[in-house]
């Protein structure tokens, strides 16, 4: 069964500003990996940024944190 993506979460949101406005951002995930890029796109289970020229996609479990880069 589907899980359903729920565009009315704040944090949902939060994502889709970053990605319209293509801030760079900081990934962390629970593991103690940085990835640092630009937010592609988002789904119920996933969270894909553009690094370097490559993607790399993190399962929403896996993430610790994300965050605006300075």
């Amino acid at each position: 069964m589907a899980t359903e993506f729920d565009t009315g979460l704040p944090s949902v949101r939060q994502i889709q500003v970053l990605i319209r406005e293509q801030n760079a951002v900081e990934l962390k995930l629970m593991t103690g990996d940085v990835f640092n890029g630009i937010v592609v796109w988002q789904d119920a289970h996933a969270i894909c940024l553009s690094v370097d020229g490559q993607t790399v996609t993190a399962m929403r479990t896996a993430i610790a944190y994300v965050k605006v880069a300075n």
